[in-house]
């Protein structure tokens, strides 16, 4: 029959403590809650009696002997090996924080923001100045420049958004006119919705709803290629091989979207007004002709002056936020997916931020 846990102290020693039995949850008993009432002065204890041992019984002798500071000895090689694995699985439990209170919790999760969009804008500044070393780099070594690729980009971020961003201006163009005539015709200035329409998209929301549309769609979409590269360790292949990723994936994209931004927001300029031009034909039965030049009489070349000067530094503002956010994905492919978002609202959030900057700097130098 099977003997039940039990101990001892030695005759002989009596710093030592023997087990002798079956120390498994079968045979345990009330072992545990005995030990606890053995006094002080044990420093060894002695498994070399036992039958048999398992996890609780290795537990209880592991609890006991850390209590008292009490060396293990007598194990056979397999209750050794379980004794260590005991020992090591013995670590202290990471108990969740208690709950702050409501204000505190708020003003924690504000904190938390700040920082965090300060470690971030940190970040694309020092990527910004990763940008122009390797620009310079190539500019003193022009045959390391990548001709190909920054065409390919002119494909992506320019020819092929040419559609959208068109349909998208043709529709704000009369929307512009819509609403400028109905609230203009209380007065009755309906006359003046050209000049609505041709100062506020020269000036403004042709190169600000471009730049939207191209970090929505150029943006994600660099944010995505690089993170996947960079899942895939192709970054790592490049710089093993000695090729900057900074020159050969982020220049071109970076030199795409800032010659076609200009390009891409006259463009969009031009459709908004022809869709202005169109409403104010056919609602408010004012000719082609009369429209374009009244459009030449009150539209000042500095409108057209603004909307230039902003457009490559919007290019460049979304390339590098959507080419940052992608160097940032390291472990999972779901980072590859919230690094995209991230990067679609930070350039949105910077481009309507320099938007507003360049609106108060462009009065101040007497551009309205």
């Amino acid at each position: 029959m099977t003997q039940s846990a039990d101990f001892a102290r030695d005759p002989a020693d009596g710093d030592t403590l023997r087990f002798r039995g079956n120390l498994s949850l079968a045979h345990l008993g009330d072992l545990a809650d005995r030990l606890d009432g053995v006094e002080d002065g044990v420093s060894r204890i002695d498994l070399s009696g036992i039958d048999r041992i398992d996890t609780v019984g290795a537990w209880v002798v592991h609890r006991f002997a850390t209590q008292r500071k009490a060396e293990i000895v007598g194990l056979s090689d397999d209750g050794a090996r379980l004794m260590d694995q005991v020992q090591a699985a013995d670590q202290p439990v990471a108990m969740p924080a208690k709950p702050l209170p409501a204000g505190l919790r708020v003003l924690d999760e504000i904190g938390e923001a700040v920082s965090q969009a300060g470690r971030t804008l940190l970040g694309l500044l020092g990527f910004m100045g990763a940008t122009v070393l390797a620009f310079a780099n190539v500019a003193r070594h022009p045959r390391r420049f990548r001709f190909n690729a920054v065409v390919h980009r002119f494909e992506v971020v320019g020819v092929s958004a040419l559609g959208i961003i068109g349909l998208m201006s043709f529709l704000i163009g009369i929307v512009i006119a819509q609403q400028g005539a109905v609230q203009l015709r209380q007065f009755g200035a309906e006359v003046f919705t050209i000049n609505l329409i041709g100062r506020i998209t020269l000036r403004e929301l042709g190169v600000l709803m471009t730049a939207i549309m191209v970090a929505g769609r150029s943006g994600s979409a660099f944010a995505a290629q690089l993170g996947t590269m960079k899942l895939t360790e192709e970054i790592d292949a490049m710089r093993t091989i000695g090729v900057s990723p900074m020159e050969a994936l982020v220049l071109p994209r970076t030199l795409a979207a800032i010659l076609l931004m200009p390009l891409l927001g006259f463009y969009a300029s031009l459709i908004a007004i022809i869709g202005g031009g169109l409403l104010c034909w056919v609602s408010l039965d004012i000719p082609p002709v009369t429209f374009i030049q009244r459009l030449r009489e009150v539209v000042p070349i500095t409108d057209l002056y603004v909307g230039l000067v902003k457009a490559p530094v919007f290019g460049a503002i979304i390339a590098m936020s959507g080419c940052f956010q992608g160097m940032l994905v390291e472990s999972d492919a779901e980072q590859v997916g919230s690094r995209t978002t991230a990067a679609v609202v930070q350039a949105i959030f910077l481009v309507i931020v320099l938007d507003a900057f360049f609106a108060v700097f462009f009065t101040w130098i007497g551009w309205i």
